[in-house]
């Protein structure tokens, strides 16, 4: 019996509280997991790939059954490398439903043998944003509470060099 490995995609710029939900729920519910780290190319990152990498590793330790690489390139081919069937996506809200819907039919058209499994945001993760939370750090706000505490300590660590480098 082959084991069931998916794969959950994202920039994780940064890793927050609903994505470290979803993927110990995906966890729970698949063989493997891998949290394949990419560059969303229409966005400036504040973490390069191999701090998001560390920090992703570091947070999803004692889950024995996830592993964290990067992703370059389209998501099914990364898949058909690793033998991975599901493809693992959240969603916040009615406009995630909707962009992840027509990436899940893209997907399919390139390739049939990938199923996308939609995990629903918890409510207390539902306006969890990336982009919101940076900006929100950018102008000194704490977002504690809405990101793992390695990732907070990283946030923290990386205003601090941008206030300096500006100065």
């Amino acid at each position: 019996m082959s084991s069931k490995i998916a794969v959950f995609p994202g920039s994780f710029d940064p890793l927050t509280n609903g994505h470290l939900d979803i993927i110990e729920r995906a966890s729970a519910m698949f063989d493997q997991l891998i949290v394949a780290v990419g560059t969303n190319t229409g966005k400036r990152p504040l973490f390069d790939v191999d701090e998001k990498i560390q920090m992703i590793e570091t947070v999803t330790a004692p889950l024995a059954n996830v592993s964290v690489e990067t992703i370059n390139g389209l998501t099914v081919d990364f898949m058909h490398d690793h033998h991975a069937k599901f493809l693992v996506r959240g969603l916040r809200n009615e406009q995630d439903f909707n962009y992840e819907r027509d990436i899940a039919n893209m997907n399919h058209n390139l390739a049939s043998d990938v199923e996308s499994v939609f995990l629903l945001a918890k409510p207390e993760n539902a306006q969890i944003s990336s982009s919101i939370l940076k900006e929100i750090v950018h102008f000194d706000g704490d977002v504690s509470t809405f990101v793992p505490a390695a990732v907070w300590s990283h946030l923290q660590t990386k205003r601090d060099q941008e206030k300096h480098r500006a100065n």
